[in-house]
Order: structure tokens, then sequence, then C-alpha cells
């Protein structure tokens, strides 16, 4: 069986995981969702969240496990990069999902900067209605209110922060896509894209699960099921 760490992207909690842990616990897996500082029950953190800081609550989530496999959705895919490295041999594998092994010295804002990302306060999040993004935002039909309502600001310092990395040594990696075909994300690692540019090619998968960028309200239950394949 397998501990499971699991982390949100933007504006997003532990709460964001329920539908996926579910069914991996009731397989016999231990799961750990993760609240990052400055977001959901943790709001009050905003001011002083960092990328830092949430590498340090991924290592935390980790604690004394000797082999855990990391999630990171979206922009969860920085501080599970940075725990990665500094937990080092105590991962087994780090999947991301509509995300990638960014290299060091890259920040979520150089990715995103139209959308709020540049500007002063922490980032609002954005309406998760298909109706505005049928690409990003599929799957989502009927739940975006649900989804808003829980949702909160995204903690300026974390995105704007770099990701500072001690060394280029990853674990076995698997890329989930559900906005991008295999193909496409396999062109954009050939061209060395900054999304998978600090990719260890040597031990990776590229998976499919299409549908929006959010998977874990799209397709919870074939999420666990490609996590639990892993």
């Amino acid at each position: 069986m397998t501990n499971f760490i699991l982390v949100p992207g933007m504006w997003l909690g532990a709460w964001a995981w329920d539908a996926v842990a579910e069914p991996l616990r009731r397989d016999g897996h231990t799961v750990t969702a993760v609240t990052l500082g400055g977001l959901a029950e943790r709001a009050a953190e905003a001011g002083t969240a960092t990328l830092e800081s949430h590498i340090a609550d991924v290592v935390a989530a980790a604690g004394g496990h000797d082999e855990v496999t990391l999630v990171g959705h979206s922009y969860g895919g920085l501080p599970v990069r940075g725990a990665a490295d500094r937990l080092a041999g105590r991962v087994r594998r780090v999947v991301y999902v509509d995300s990638g092994p960014v290299p060091d010295g890259v920040a979520q804002a150089d990715f995103s900067p139209g959308d709020g990302t540049a500007a002063a306060g922490d980032v609002p999040p954005p309406s998760f209605d298909p109706a505005d993004d049928p690409a990003m935002f599929a799957g989502l039909e009927g739940r975006s209110g649900w989804i808003l309502e829980r949702a909160t600001p995204h903690p300026r310092g974390s995105v704007v922060q770099p990701l500072r990395l001690r060394s280029a040594e990853q674990p076995p990696t698997d890329l989930v896509c559900s906005t991008f075909t295999k193909e496409t994300v396999d062109g954009m690692i050939a061209a060395g894209h900054p999304f998978f540019a600090g990719l260890d090619r040597r031990h990776y998968r590229v998976r499919e699960l299409p549908t929006g960028h959010w998977p874990m309200f799209s397709r919870p239950d074939d999420l666990a099921a490609l996590l639990a394949g892993a």
C-alpha cells in the first residue's frame, strides 16, 4: 500500500481532495491531504505564506515516513518539487497533476503574469464556470458555485517567490495531463518548455486523464484509480 501526500493548487485546501482520498483509503492506502498556509482553514496565515513555507508544509505532512508518494496539482507542483528535494530518498514517486517539475529559479508568477499574480495583494480565485473557459473548467458544470464558496484568495508571497533546489536529483515521476494530450506534453518536454524543464528524463511517464484543469472535481474516481496504479 502507498502513503500518499496530496497537495492542492491555488485557492484550494485539503477539502479539494475529499472525493479522491475516499476511494484510496477504501483500498487500504494512507492518505494525507494538505492545506497549505494561507488557504482554507489556514487563511489567517496568508500574510506570512511563501513558497518556502508551503514546501515546509509538505515536508511536515510526510512526517517520519520513509516512503511517500507526493501528488501536486497545478501550483501544488512547486511545493511538491521543493519537498521532494528536501526529503530526498524518502520519496518513492512524485505525481504532477496538470503540472510539472519546474527548474530551480522559477516562480508560479512566471507562468501566469496576466491572471493577477503580478499585481499587489493576494490572488483572487477564478469563477470555475465552464461558460467562462470551457477547456480549463470542463467537468465543473453545476459545481462552480460550490467550489467558489470554499475557495480562498491565494497568498501572493507564494506565487512570486522562486523555487530554490539543492539538487537536480529526482524520484520516478508521473505526469498526469488533463488539459493537454500526451502528444502535446511529449512535444513540450522535447522542446524544453518551462513546465517540464526540470524533468529528469530517465524515470518518467506521461498519463492522460482528459477533462478540465481540476480532475479531483470532474473525474475524482478516475484520478484515484490512476494514482493507485502509479
